[in-house]
């Protein structure tokens, strides 16, 4: 194979987006030759290629080497397994899943096949932001032991701000039966993925999620979460869709300094001394630890964003590169999310990790009554494929 073949299901503005960057020959190697959605006059806005209106059609065409997902949440694990098991590799948009029963399901039928085992099929998310060089430098520095045993992080990311027309733009949007969730699963997946791609899973989560706290909604538009790690390591995550202008200030504190990274660039207080060390040896009770302000480069910078995680995935299914963004990670954030919605409306501390068939038994009561309730929606959280393709990822 010199080049891959591209088919995309779901033309929203992501997908869109996506088929745009492909077809434009942005992405070495990549060709898009399909694309499925409902909405009409498609071979009028992707001419030359074929058009699908069912997903399972597409996948059985013969047309794609792989498939790019970016349907509506609840889908991507239905079409996921389908494409999957046809043999075909998978670039799927986040969250992966929209709960962790779901996630487990998918994740199983990517193992069934063997994927992202050499010369097998390729299963990769659209966890973009990975390719921020911030968060790659921070998340290397703790790996190397730069920082050491991190003692709090705090991150505050209310620059999520969406409008009452922004929600109004669809039925489905911003309510259990369409979405699963609100900000947590709409907007912060990346955040919550790349939490858990430089800090690691926590032990422990108490959130505290407010309902239509800015917009007229059924799910979560502002959270706040506090958790516990095993080493004692504690960390507050904060976000919002209702706050402008916002904020997205990622500070974590350890032992060899204090590490600031926000849209100003990259910072390191660092400690000439450990600060538990210092505090234990010095004589003084009121000194501080010498600090070095140092500027971390790359200050600023966006990465490759989307085109850096469709050619990697392109150079993994090729020449057998190693991905950037795993599927089989993005369990991780999706179980941080279901746990602060779960942590919310038990009121509890909810230990990890947490129980897939508990939180599927939850978000199904939460689905029946939810006002997106009609005739075509899932009676399950999994929902029927007919469902899953009756809308497009705005």
């Amino acid at each position: 194979m010199k080049s891959v073949r591209f088919g995309i299901a779901g033309l929203g503005s992501m997908g869109s987006g996506h088929a745009k960057q492909i077809d434009a020959g942005n992405i070495p190697r990549a060709t898009l030759t399909a694309v499925c959605d409902v909405a009409p006059n498609l071979a009028e806005r992707f001419p030359g290629k074929k058009v699908f209106r069912d997903s399972g059609e597409m996948i059985r065409s013969g047309e794609i080497d792989a498939l790019l997902i970016a349907t509506p949440h609840y889908s991507h694990t239905t079409i996921g397994i389908d494409a999957l098991e046809q043999g075909l590799h998978v670039l799927v948009e986040k969250p992966i899943s929209v709960h962790k029963a779901d996630c487990e399901r998918l994740i199983a039928a990517a193992t069934k096949v063997g994927a992202n085992t050499p010369g097998k099929q390729v299963f990769a998310a659209m966890f973009n932001q990975r390719t921020n060089p911030g968060h790659r430098k921070l998340r290397a520095m703790i790996q190397a032991g730069e920082l050491g045993e991190i003692r709090r992080i705090n991150w505050i990311i209310t620059d999520w701000f969406r409008t009452y027309a922004y929600y109004a733009s669809g039925g489905w949007r911003a309510t259990w039966a369409g979405e699963g969730g609100g900000v947590l699963l709409n907007q912060c997946p990346h955040n919550l993925d790349l939490f858990q791609w430089i800090f690691g899973m926590p032990d422990k989560i108490r959130a505290f999620c407010k309902i239509g706290r800015y917009h007229d909604i059924e799910v979560e538009d502002d959270v706040t979460a506090y958790m516990e790690y095993k080493n004692g390591t504690n960390a507050v995550f904060i976000t919002s869709t209702g706050e402008a202008p916002g904020t997205n200030r990622l500070e974590v504190t350890a032992e060899r300094g204090r590490v600031v990274l926000d849209n100003t660039g990259f910072s390191f207080l660092r400690n000439e001394i450990p600060m538990t060390e210092f505090s234990r040896t010095t004589k003084s009770g009121f000194e501080r630890p010498q600090t070095w302000d140092i500027k971390v480069p790359p200050a600023v910078g966006g990465g490759g964003q989307h085109n850096e995680i469709m050619t990697n995935f392109v150079e993994a299914i090729l020449d057998g590169k190693e991905l950037i963004a795993p599927a089989e990670e993005g369990i991780h954030s999706v179980e941080l999310a279901n746990s602060m919605i779960y942590s919310s409306f038990t009121e509890s501390t909810v230990a990890l990790p947490l129980s897939g068939a508990d939180y599927e038994a939850f978000l199904k009561k939460k689905i029946s009554e939810s006002t997106f309730v009609k005739a075509a929606a899932p009676s399950e959280p999994t929902p029927a494929a007919d469902f899953a393709k009756s809308f497009s990822n705005l």
